[in-house]
């Protein structure tokens, strides 16, 4: 005769990260002031890039050249490495961190 035995109850815990906090953190990416574009251009870059108006982009263009930097757009590291490699192949100088 064999006898079936059940298995013990075990307690199962998910385990605790900091890393899980890392990922819900949105990503930004950043443009920095250089002295090789020019104000007019980087505004267009910023309009035919993210659909900003007029007025929005020559804010964040300002920014830029007053400032030193603008943050341009935010999102998933996806979306921000995208975005980066966009504004790299325009000739501009950004970064992207979380925020």
């Amino acid at each position: 005769m064999s006898t079936i035995v059940a298995p013990a109850e075990v307690d199962l815990q998910e385990p605790v990260s900091g890393d899980s906090i890392e990922y819900e953190r949105p990503w930004v990416v950043i443009v920095w002031n250089d002295p090789i574009n020019l104000m007019s251009y980087v505004t267009l870059v910023f309009q035919k890039l993210f659909g900003f108006s007029l007025q929005k982009a020559t804010q964040l263009m300002l920014q830029v050249h007053n400032d030193g930097k603008a943050v341009v757009s935010s999102g998933n590291r996806e979306k921000s490495e995208l975005d980066v490699a966009r504004l790299h192949a325009h000739g501009l100088w950004a970064t992207m961190q979380q925020d």
